[in-house]
């Protein structure tokens, strides 16, 4: 399991959604494959989104300009769409990507910018993730008030990939 450390940082006005999140973990796994379970589209459909969500739909194209698509179905077999773009790739330390949630039109309902930053610490990946909040509709709080919930489950799972992968060379 990965060690916590999060931080939000709160909106001007209460009761809104926070604007920006940092996350902080320390995984038992090399930055390499970190980095490599963060920018394959392979392993992102195992571990991306919410516990117990499965992706049908995985397109990840780790590269600046990079397109992203990916549909997230719940457990009840609602599916949540995002799109995106790539817009920096420096491995295996830092990744910058814009996330869109879509409606049901295919309509971004809020864009978020994601800092991910890998630092080898002796064997071990610190990783830090950093969500900002750049657009959003008068639909997008009753997603966004989830998304330290929806960031850390979705940190947890990769965790637990993270895991199996070193099960699976071993």
């Amino acid at each position: 399991m990965a060690a916590r450390n999060n931080a939000i940082l709160p909106s001007q006005e209460e009761d809104t959604y926070p604007q920006e999140l940092v996350l902080k973990r320390v995984f038992d796994a090399p930055r390499e494959l970190v980095w490599k379970v963060w920018t394959d589209p392979a392993h992102l459909a195992q571990w991306w989104g919410p516990k117990g969500f499965t992706n049908p739909r995985c397109e990840w194209n780790a590269q600046p300009g990079g397109s992203i698509h990916i549909d997230m179905r719940a457990p009840n077999g609602v599916v949540y769409p995002m799109s995106g773009e790539v817009k920096e790739v420096a491995p295996p330390e830092r990744l910058v990507f814009i996330s869109r949630a879509l409606d049901e039109h295919g309509k971004s309902m809020f864009d978020i910018l994601n800092t991910v930053t890998l630092t080898d610490q002796r064997g071990k990946t610190a990783l830090k993730l950093e969500a900002r909040v750049l657009t959003a509709t008068e639909r997008a709080p009753q997603y966004l008030k989830g998304m330290e919930m929806g960031w850390n489950m979705r940190l947890d799972r990769l965790g637990d990939h993270l895991l199996n992968q070193q099960q699976a060379r071993a």
